[in-house]
């Protein structure tokens, strides 16, 4: 049965059905058929999309004791190859369907189903990625998402719910064992998103107050805890938001004077390192290609040292002075910041940069560092200016999405990088308690770095509890 995409189908395809079907005497209630058919009519003619004429096809027959009914206006059909054509025409005398792309296997997951499709020639994914909200409305889901798995072959994610109103984290990541790799956020297709440092090295941060940066942050340092990295924090809110993790972290700066003494030690760190990968570089004749290397990752277990992790919250503090004397000093430290970033990936050194906003109105310096933090991470802004300082070189719908971030939803952002992918992500509460124990109960991994030393904080000790007295007192037996 063939259809104009026009409201009045859905009426028309009723009657032709309950017409049509008559003479077969079906044993089923012909009222529950027609609501089968008209439900997935309404959605092709409702939702569907072209940008050319098109029409709604449908098509009905039985499966052993069962009615199917396909409708196709989503425009993932292809004309079938003419020798394909010829031959139906020839053994059956029926009419030639447009050939759909194969289904795979559908498999159940606990926020949906997710299924393969195998594209049929001369489609492409562009083209299940357009369908996608269409194939939304005529399914019933909350969203459908579609990955490329290889050529000619695509993942159809489907989301029956909103999971990012209650964010519950995936029991398989798999990041397990794995270095500087940790789930922090969970995407809007349920699956997790992992801060991957080794891929993405550096990482800008933003977002207004009580948006989420804290609880991201939270995140990440409980993850970084369990693995051997060096964590140092420079805090310019007098430590409030790391001196509660103090007992991981290996230095911490918790004012502009303090940072101004930390970076420089963190670029001769760099420098120190640099010479020892320059030193394995001595290559002899005949010496294995695997033992040449130009980063700390191809240096043996027994002399690599450890990486890494610098935090540097509310970054917008070290560039804001007041004197003469307090540019310098903030010059100094956008250089050493910058130099950083530059040059700290292959010695193992990688930035963790938040504020609520990082403009070229802070300063010299501040749009080249910004250049070099290649992940993004945008929570609810204030403004759109500040959404594109963060997002603004990935997608202009990236910046859309963040500024539409609603106030009741802390926690929710923007995730992206240079290469123009992104998604939204929501990190799952973890509160300060829980993050400060984790925090303790691993400060015995906090690699040593004897640079690092002068800046190691102060962790009282934990307050010992004195055993509660007896209720009673024993009184020996007397004859």
């Amino acid at each position: 049965m063939t259809l104009h995409p026009v409201a009045e189908s859905v009426p028309r395809a009723r009657r032709w059905f309950r017409k049509f079907i008559a003479p077969y005497n079906p044993a089923c209630s012909v009222d529950d058929c027609v609501l089968m058919l008209s439900e997935p009519v309404t959605n092709a003619v409702v939702y569907g999309r072209s940008d050319d004429p098109w029409i709604v096809q449908v098509e009905w027959f039985r499966e052993g004791t069962s009615l199917r009914v396909d409708t196709d206006a989503c425009g993932l059909t292809v004309e079938p190859p003419r020798w394909r054509a010829l031959a139906i025409r020839a053994t059956t005398r029926r009419e030639v369907r447009p050939v759909p792309p194969r289904r795979g296997i559908i498999r159940p997951t606990s926020t949906g189903l997710r299924m393969r499709l195998r594209l049929a020639p001369g489609q492409e994914p562009a083209d299940v990625v357009a369908s996608a909200e269409r194939l939304r409305h005529a399914w019933g889901v909350h969203a459908v998402y579609v990955r490329d798995i290889k050529p000619g072959v695509v993942e159809l994610r489907l989301v029956g719910f909103d999971v990012l109103r209650k964010v519950r984290m995936p029991r398989r990541t798999g990041t397990e064992g794995d270095l500087l790799r940790v789930p922090v956020a969970l995407r809007e297709d349920a699956t997790a998103f992992v801060r991957d440092y080794q891929a993405v090295p550096h990482e800008l941060v933003l977002g207004a107050t009580l948006s989420g940066k804290s609880m991201y942050l939270r995140n990440l340092i409980t993850g970084l805890a369990a693995q051997p990295v060096v964590l140092v924090g420079i805090d310019c809110k007098r430590g409030v938001e790391l001196s509660p993790f103090a007992a991981r972290f290996s230095a911490l700066a918790t004012d502009p004077e303090q940072a101004a003494e930390l970076l420089p030690v963190l670029v001769k760190e760099m420098e120190d390192r640099y010479d020892l990968i320059k030193a394995r570089q001595g290559i002899a004749p005949g010496t294995p290609d695997e033992l040449i290397t130009s980063d700390i990752w191809g240096l043996p277990e027994d002399e690599r040292p450890s990486p890494i992790v610098l935090f540097v919250d509310e970054v917008a503090e070290l560039f804001l002075v007041v004197t003469r004397k307090e540019e310098e000093r903030r010059d100094e430290m956008v250089t050493q910041l910058i130099r950083l970033a530059q040059l700290g990936r292959a010695a193992g050194i990688y930035l963790e940069v938040c504020g609520q906003r990082f403009g070229a109105e802070l300063g010299k310096g501040a749009t080249m560092l910004r250049a070099q933090l290649t992940g993004r991470v945008s929570h609810r802004v204030n403004d759109e200016a500040s959404a594109k300082m963060a997002l603004g070189d990935i997608a202009l719908e990236a910046v859309y999405a963040a500024c539409s971030i609603p106030a009741e939803r802390p926690g929710l952002a923007v995730a992206g990088d240079t290469s123009g992918g992104w998604s939204r992500i929501r990190t799952p509460y973890v509160s300060l308690a829980d993050a400060a124990a984790t925090c303790r109960d691993t400060a015995h991994l906090a690699p040593d770095v004897p640079a690092l030393s002068p800046f190691r904080p102060y962790v009282p000790p934990p307050p010992t509890v004195k055993p509660a007295e007896p209720v009673s007192h024993p009184r020996p037996v007397t004859e």
